[in-house]
């Protein structure tokens, strides 16, 4: 009875534990429609580009660099926008509710794209597979774009809606739902991947615009403090304002750059491994297998995982899955010879990869300011979308160079496993000076005029390059 009357609380919001199942609910819901797209639409487009003639270098330069030149540019605005956003639907919903039908029409553009390329190619008296990739590039750009939006506020929903003392846990009930939603597709969806891929798309949108209107429409956001006051200078000011706040402190460089290597340890493998199983005449069906293996092992794992983030930290529980993947990787890319022990590389890639996400779903949520989240969170994005955007190309280009000799991507992303793992172990000794697990508090990017120690600083905002200065100078 005690645990039913207990009140969970986040900003002005309060939940008793029935409550707080249905928020979980309706949270859930959106995150399976979320995740069919997530788990499929990647999959498919990559098939897509590579049976009309795109090369390594075109598939990385489209599916990793083009959707992170995306998320660098937009992402930033978005958050700064949404965090100062007061609305009566709040300040992410709104933004929400308006990328989803982009994101269905889009897959219903990429549906059509070889029938569109084949009617312009008919018109224009051009190659049909340079038409077609054209506007699936289009179709892919648009969906990519209403992705990023909705990617960068969702997490910002959740840290505005969900108490944080059960975030963990709550993100190894998404990881679940994730590798659900990667099971059904991989196992008996991905084998008609090539031939049937309208269907697919068009299923998979209408479930998208059904499963994120219905989370959208049924949240309830809070009440949030008055946005800061720009003091007129509007657009400059905002810029000015967002990497002041973002990158001025250099704990916060660190979790960017720990962030950024752990995304370029995982992605060589992702981006290519489809390509890989391939070059070993690997069937498509039995490469499902492969992940549906992956995401059930990883689905009995999923709430442990989240349980002990809670009780260890995310941070943590992160550091020791990058360590244990560096490893892996270095042993994997001198190891594969059959599909037997590309099986085995590549279900320990899944599971320890998938580890690392869902025991640092939160952690970001964790090690930011919670009423700026959403523009730390971007400026992390901006970091590591610099790196997809010159890396993955750079991949692409260095496996055609090589031949396709797809065994190196594991050795590169043991490389920058370590790298993480090294820049991880620093963030967590300036974790461990600010509180650590128990009393942790998150620095603001530029501290208060009132702490700033100066008697010649006349700024009114406390923000003089001098003053700054002399904050960090001391308290690093």
């Amino acid at each position: 009875m005690t645990e039913l009357r207990k009140v969970y609380t986040v900003g002005t919001l309060a939940y008793t534990l029935s409550a707080l199942v249905t928020l979980f609910f309706l949270l859930l819901l959106g995150d399976f429609a979320w995740q069919m797209k997530e788990r499929s639409v990647f999959q498919i487009v990559q098939l897509m580009f590579k049976r009309h003639g795109a090369s390594d270098m075109i598939n990385g330069i489209m599916m990793v660099s083009l959707p992170s030149a995306i998320g660098l540019f937009l992402g930033p605005v978005i958050s700064y926008r949404s965090d100062h956003c007061r609305s009566r639907w709040g300040r992410r919903i709104p933004y929400l509710l308006f990328t989803t039908p982009v994101a269905a029409g889009a897959m219903a553009g990429m549906a059509f794209s070889p029938a569109l390329g084949a009617w312009a190619a008919a018109q224009i008296g051009c190659g049909a597979d340079g038409a077609t990739l054209c506007f699936l590039g289009f179709f892919w750009a648009a969906f990519e774009f209403a992705t990023v939006i909705a990617g960068a506020l969702f997490g910002a929903l959740i840290n505005d809606v969900v108490p944080h003392e059960v975030l963990g846990r709550f993100y190894g009930l998404f990881r679940a739902i994730s590798l659900i939603a990667g099971i059904i597709f991989n196992y008996w969806m991905l084998g008609y991947a090539e031939l049937h891929y309208r269907t697919l798309f068009l299923s998979i949108g209408a479930l998208y615009a059904a499963g994120f209107l219905v989370m959208c429409l049924k949240v309830r956001e809070g009440e949030y403090p008055p946005p800061e006051n720009t003091g007129g200078h509007g657009g400059l000011y905002a810029i000015r304002s967002y990497f002041r706040e973002c990158f001025s402190n250099p704990y916060y460089l660190l979790i960017f750059a720990m962030l950024f290597f752990a995304g370029l340890a995982f992605a060589p493998v992702n981006s290519f491994c489809m390509f890989y199983a391939q070059s070993m005449e690997i069937p498509m069906a039995n490469y499902g297998r492969f992940l549906a293996i992956t995401y059930g092992i990883s689905l009995f794992l999923a709430y442990g995982i989240g349980f002990l983030a809670d009780r260890f930290h995310p941070l943590r529980v992160g550091l020791a899955a990058l360590g244990l993947y560096g490893a892996m990787g270095a042993a994997a890319g001198f190891c594969i010879s059959g599909e037997t022990s590309f099986g085995i590389a590549f279900v320990a890639h899944g599971v320890i990869s998938g580890t690392f996400f869902t025991a640092t779903a939160s952690l970001q949520q964790r090690l930011f300011p919670r009423e700026s989240f959403a523009q730390f969170a971007s400026a992390g994005g901006i970091v590591c979308s610099v790196g997809f955007i010159v890396f993955m190309p750079a991949v692409g280009r260095f496996l055609d160079w090589t031949g396709h000799q797809y065994h190196y991507v594991y050795l590169l992303g043991a490389i920058f496993a370590f790298l993480a793992l090294a820049t991880g172990l620093i963030v967590h000794r300036r974790f461990m000076q600010l509180g650590g697990p128990r009393s942790y508090q998150a620095p603001p990017g530029i501290e208060p005029a009132a702490k700033c120690g100066s008697r010649t600083c006349g700024a009114a905002d406390g923000r003089h390059p001098v003053c700054i200065r002399q904050r960090y100078g001391k308290a690093n």
